[in-house]
């Protein structure tokens, strides 16, 4: 009886032949044999392994519960394979992709399989990773505003309209949103992306997203707007290059914003202080009924704003850009709007593309203060790379410890790269270091040239905000580039006057606000620092008490421990 009628028979008979298979199942685990994936469906799928490459085996062993289709299909190889050429070739045939429909579970279930592989591949190539992506200069951005003004929202709605967040994850925040009745809430998830931060509404971290114009590469640093989380805003705005301050124009929320404890006033200090040179000033939500894109609004805010943010420093000619936009509709960030013909300027996003070039040495020495740390297969390590550049496989050194370290791999923006010049934000995994030997505020340097590093140094400070006069022995915390660290004022050197730059001859006892001091700080531990003459973005700080800012200052000499 030939081989090629009887093959059939048993496949249809698949139910029959099922039923006693678990001895074969049995024979089979022992069997170790590297086979491709087609089998006949009368072996059971978890020994899809065992038939194919080694016939004569699977042939022994099936002999215990199919005497017959065992034999007959083991007569000769040429039997088998033209039983299987007149099925439909399988074996040219992807598993599962051929048109075997009486191969039942099996052909099935290899099937369902591809097509989950063939959906899911597509998801890790939504950044892609764009050929010329170190020729685009790379811009730090950040988000900074009185709590609860739409930084995050603008943030969600600046991603989906440059194509980096898809609709349908928006669609489903949105359904996640109107669930919790917070529909307006659903852009800023795409930033705000734990369950505490999603559930308050409130941005708690520092949120990370990037996104790219014709001419550079953004990177957006969410930074939270609430007054307990200060702090976290100082490590994110010692990141950015720019800042945006996002203001409320809805009736009661630019007043409260902007009044004396108001985080829109500290933001806009800081902003200046961790160095950011340009501002942009987003009007928020113009399209609330209390405003209804009103100039009157627009102008009121701007009114306001314009001599507080020249006395922190800004130039309002040169420095400062005002804009009306708003955040849910998305009205004049990406595209001009009819809702305000009385603005002229260009929307959000081209004005960004249109800014002139920063300058960075790329030569200068490799600086890049540490914000956060992990463990990822090895340690891993985040920052901004303020100046030199850095690449695969260099050998550095970790300050204020003098740990070498070598680097393992480098990722700019989740892109990985061999090498990355100054303004990048970086990933980098390091060999030769445990996480637990890293603290946000170290800097990773080049063996030839390791930045300062010591307790006690000379700064010029300026008392913003102080109810009561300063003396020496008074203790705040310093918040330098990504460091935070206690210090204490151990001595008041001189008076500085405010117009003239004239210092006072005789040692002053105490300051009060709106002063100007040299004073010796001393920290309570050993920090990286520069002189502010040498080095601007590691030789500013701030001094911050009670959940306040009370002053903002430069290191004007590093003063050497005594031995």
């Amino acid at each position: 009886m030939d081989s090629r009628d009887t093959a059939p028979d048993s496949w249809e008979q698949e139910d029959d032949v099922e039923a006693p298979d678990t001895e074969l199942q049995s024979a089979f685990t022992g069997l170790n044999v590297n086979a491709p994936e087609f089998v006949p469906s009368f072996i059971p799928r978890g020994n899809a392994g065992s038939a194919g490459q080694d016939g004569t085996d699977a042939v022994a062993h099936m002999e215990i519960s199919e005497p017959v289709a065992a034999v007959e299909n083991g007569e000769t190889d040429a039997s088998t394979a033209e039983t299987w050429e007149e099925k439909g070739e399988p074996d040219e045939v992807e598993p599962g992709g051929g048109p075997m429909e009486e191969c039942g579970a099996l052909g099935d279930e290899a099937q369902d399989e591809m097509m989950e592989e063939d959906e899911e591949m597509p998801v890790p190539k939504l950044p892609p990773p764009p050929p010329d992506a170190p020729k685009k200069e790379h811009v730090n951005v950040v988000f900074i505003g009185h709590v609860d003004a739409g930084k995050s929202t603008i943030g969600g709605q600046i991603m989906y309209l440059t194509g980096m967040v898809e609709k349908r994850t928006l669609e489903k925040y949105e359904r996640e949103a109107k669930e919790k009745n917070r529909e307006t809430w659903y852009l800023s998830w795409a930033l705000d992306t734990n369950q505490e931060e999603r559930d308050k509404g409130k941005t708690v971290e520092v949120g990370r997203a990037y996104f790219e114009t014709e001419k550079k590469h953004f990177t957006i640093l969410d930074a939270p707007g609430h007054k307990s989380f200060v702090p976290n805003m100082i490590g994110g705005a010692s990141q950015a290059d720019l800042a945006v301050l996002v203001i409320s124009a809805r009736k009661g929320e630019f007043e409260t914003g902007f009044e004396k404890g108001g985080q829109t006033r500290e933001h806009a200090m800081l902003a200046k202080t961790a160095g950011v040179k340009h501002l942009i000033v987003l009007i928020n939500k113009m399209d609330d009924p209390t405003v209804n894109w009103s100039l009157d609004r627009y102008e009121e805010c701007k009114e306001k704003l314009v001599p507080f943010l020249k006395k922190v420093g800004f130039n309002p000619k040169k420095d400062i850009h005002f804009m009306p936009c708003s955040g849910l509709t998305g009205a004049n960030l990406k595209e001009p709007s009819d809702l305000c013909p009385w603005y002229t300027g260009l929307p959000f996003i081209p004005h960004l593309d249109s800014l002139p070039n920063f300058n960075r040495s790329s030569d200068g020495p490799l600086r890049l203060p540490i914000v956060d740390k992990y463990r990822d297969m090895g340690t891993v390590v985040l920052g901004k790379l303020e100046s030199g550049t850095i690449s695969k496989a260099q050998q550095l050194i970790m300050m204020p410890n003098r740990h070498t370290v070598e680097v393992l791999s480098l990722l700019s923006d989740e892109v990985e790269t061999d090498d990355a010049g100054p303004g990048e934000n970086l990933k980098l995994r390091l060999k030769g270091i445990e996480e637990e030997e890293i603290l946000p505020g170290f800097i990773l340097c080049n063996p030839e040239n390791l930045c300062h590093s010591g307790r006690t140094f000379d700064a010029q400070i300026v008392i913003i905000e102080h109810k009561s006069i300063i003396c020496p022995g008074y203790n705040a915390v310093l918040h330098i580039h990504t460091c935070i660290e206690e210090v204490q004022i151990t001595a008041l050197i001189c008076l500085v006057d405010k117009k003239t730059g004239e210092k006072s001859k005789t040692r002053p006892r105490f300051v009060k606000q709106d002063q100007v001091c040299i004073a010796r700080l001393r920290a309570a531990g050993t920090i990286c620092l520069e002189t502010f003459k040498d080095f601007p973005q590691m030789g500013r700080f701030t001094l911050r008490d009670e959940g306040k800012t009370i002053a903002i200052g430069k290191v004007l000499k590093l003063v050497p421990e005594k031995e």
